[in-house]
């Protein structure tokens, strides 16, 4: 396994909403198995309120959190796009700074 300094800027978080537990699980694991993230979280209840079309909507959503490298950040966010059912899915990249050094080397490990 190769090691790299804490905040080396390699890692990062892919924060992608969908509109139910069960799309996100399936997402989740699609992007798990494909290697394309080490690890999934699923919020589940999160509440968003939103400007879509010209109207105010709210909805209870998921929140589903990807861990990956940011050289795999444009595939994942483009087979999040092929999966999810929303015309125009959340998919941003968080940079994570510092981390555990093993932590961190195990999803560099755990990812394609």
């Amino acid at each position: 396994m190769e090691r790299h300094e804490e905040g080396d800027g390699d890692v990062v978080f892919a924060y992608i909403t969908a509109g139910s537990p069960e799309e996100a699980r399936r997402i989740g694991r699609a992007l798990v198995e494909e290697r394309l993230a080490a690890c999934t979280n699923i919020l589940d209840g999160m509440t968003s309120i939103y400007r879509w079309q010209g109207a105010v909507e709210e909805a209870t959503e998921s929140v589903l959190i990807a861990k990956t490298r940011a050289a795999l950040f444009e595939p994942l966010a483009a087979r999040v796009r092929e999966l999810h059912s929303y015309d125009v899915p959340c998919v941003v990249e968080l940079k994570v700074g510092r981390g555990n050094p093993a932590y961190l080397d195990w999803l560099r490990d755990g990812t394609a």
